[in-house]
């Protein structure tokens, strides 16, 4: 693909690495012709690298394949996900599945994306619905003002809520803060 057809959210391979096109902004130099000062995000180890582009030059654009995977269980180092389809079960370790231990209860449902067969990025939904485990006492005639007190969630993440919040109740967080977002009924 030529890079002035590149956007960002695009994967990538240079140098046979996986990356994905975070920013890019097509700038003039003073002497020579126009450049794509671009950034990208490694998807095997997090780094960002910045590359300048000439526009006639191309790049490998990479496919990934999205696949449903069902989450079962944990081991100290290790998370078990079922493929929804083909009933495989894959492993990843704390690094390839980063936060979403915090936001995953057994048998939710997320979506890996596979590049050549492996894992590499582990997309959660947007919003999870969590028990309280504990938090301080109810504050009588509390509204949803700036006050907000620390609450545990039956996984371990740590949320800051509003002040009328209870154990055993059930709060809507935002994978992508770990914000409250609302009380949800069941």
């Amino acid at each position: 693909m030529k890079v002035s057809d590149m956007k960002k959210g695009q994967t990538v391979t240079i140098d046979g690495v996986l990356y994905v096109i975070m920013d890019y902004q097509h700038v003039k130099l003073g002497k020579g012709g126009a450049v794509y000062q671009t950034k990208f995000k490694n998807l095997v180890d997090g780094g960002i690298r910045d590359i300048r582009l000439r526009s006639e030059e191309t790049i490998e654009e990479a496919y990934l394949e999205k696949r449903n995977f069902e989450y079962l269980y944990s081991s100290p180092n290790e998370h078990v996900f079922m493929d929804l389809e083909t009933y495989d079960q894959i492993t990843l370790d704390d690094v390839g599945f980063g936060e979403g231990t915090k936001y995953l209860k057994e048998n939710e449902k997320i979506q890996i994306s596979m590049y050549e067969g492996k894992p590499v990025v582990v997309t959660l939904p947007n919003t999870v619905d969590l028990e309280i485990k504990d938090t301080d006492p109810e504050i009588k005639g509390a509204t949803a003002t700036n006050q907000y007190k620390k609450a545990v969630m039956e996984t371990g993440l740590e949320v800051q809520v509003p002040p009328f919040i209870k154990i055993g109740e059930k709060i809507r967080v935002d994978t992508r803060t770990g914000d409250y977002v609302t009380r949800v009924k069941d």
